[in-house]
């Protein structure tokens, strides 16, 4: 392959969330972390030239957002996904939780019902909850490993107070490419009881079966009308602390909403670093991608494997989409904190405990996999051997 993404990056002392919070998020600064959702392997050469250059150039003021950024947004859906983004559909976001509290601000009222579909990305439960919102839930049902929405459920759980739903497409941290007919059959039911549907799909790019991820705004003129998507080039092209994000909405009254949401909040403005590092990943990001997403199949496929052969007792489920792998523990019969302790203090592993994600996550663990493979080898490891220590003291 073109690019080395095995090559053993130090990002200790680089101001790492990831890294550099180890004691602060564990209480141990032993683990070995795999819990945030950015990756440890160094961005697309073209990126790290974009930003070079413009670092090279030594004034550092308010950025203005050229034409080029949204243009290479447009070019860079019309060749992954084969789908049609008008300009004035696009506006500009910090990021995807910033712009979740804004849709949620705009278009509800304290007290009105937002749902969700846990286990689900966690900031989801605190932005509807600190706008004064009621949170419902409408879990997945999950049957060997593998989950579905279950819409029967939705419609038992709908109100008049029930104004929108949040979606997570692909799904994170369950790893779930939503099918065409699954996401008409969600249209169909919110279109019926007037709600507002958000597509979260920061992951849309990290799917491993080219050509299944739908786009929202793409999937119907009904769905087009009822919603909003956020798209981001910051999980794919490991740019999260550049804090540039887009909104698609075709619908102008919603986005006229929207748009005033933004500017009460003076949110309208991106780091300019940020949209140099977008219009580069945009525009010349594709091979990098494409190879990118073969290292994160097979480190998937590694940990499945390693799985099977050497720690039955745990599971992990292929994931159709994201670098976030969903562990079910539960067979080793962990309860609460028990699995959690566990697996920092004898592990000495630092994953996401599944209970984050929802109620239904107990018993879970999300395994961030993007990282070489040497790594995951390590992690492997210690935990096999603290799983044959557990059976031997049980």
């Amino acid at each position: 392959m073109k690019f080395n993404f095995n090559e053993e990056i130090c990002r200790l002392k680089t101001n790492s969330t990831k890294w550099d919070s180890i004691d602060k998020e564990f209480g141990c600064t032993e683990v070995l972390p795999l819990w945030i959702a950015d990756m440890d392997l160094a961005c697309a050469p073209a990126i790290v030239n974009a930003l070079t250059k413009r670092a090279q150039h030594p004034i550092y003021g308010y950025g203005h957002i050229p034409e080029e950024f949204f243009e290479s947004a447009i070019n860079w859906a019309d060749k992954r996904f084969n789908t049609t983004i008008e300009r004035d559909w696009l506006t500009t976001v910090p990021g995807v939780v910033p712009a979740l509290n804004l849709a949620i601000e705009s278009f509800s009222k304290v007290g009105d019902e937002v749902i969700i579909q846990p286990p689900v990305y966690y900031p989801f439960f605190s932005t509807i909850k600190n706008n004064g919102r009621n949170l419902v839930e409408n879990p997945l049902v999950e049957q060997d490993g593998y989950y579905y929405m279950d819409l029967d459920d939705l419609e038992k759980k709908i109100t008049s107070k029930t104004k929108m739903l949040i979606l997570c497409s692909p799904a994170n941290p369950v790893g779930r490419v939503w099918t065409k007919e699954e996401l008409l059959a969600l249209t169909a039911i919110c279109k019926k009881h007037n709600i507002i549907i958000i597509a979260d799909e920061i992951h849309a790019d990290l799917v491993y079966e080219k050509g299944t991820h739908t786009p929202f705004y793409s999937l119907s003129e009904d769905a087009a009308n009822m919603s909003i998507t956020f798209m981001s080039p910051s999980k794919t092209f490991n740019i999260a602390g550049l804090f540039s994000s887009l909104a698609v909405i075709p619908n102008k009254n919603l986005m006229t909403e929207f748009t005033h949401a933004i500017l009460r909040a003076s949110l309208e403005n991106l780091n300019i670093f940020g949209i140099e590092a977008v219009i580069a990943a945009y525009n010349e990001g594709d091979e990098w991608l494409d190879e990118l997403l073969i290292h994160l199949k097979g480190n998937a496929e590694y940990i499945n494997d390693y799985l099977s052969k050497h720690i039955p007792e745990v599971k992990m489920k292929l994931t159709e989409a994201t670098y976030l792998g969903w562990l079910d523990f539960r067979e080793l019969g962990l309860i609460g904190d028990e699995l959690n302790n566990f697996l920092i203090k004898d592990a000495k592993l630092g994953l996401n405990d599944g209970r984050v994600f929802g109620s239904d996550g107990e018993g879970f663990m999300r395994l961030n996999y993007a990282c070489t493979r040497k790594t995951l080898e390590e992690a492997m490891s210690r935990l096999d051997k603290a799983v044959r220590n557990l059976k031997v003291n049980a």
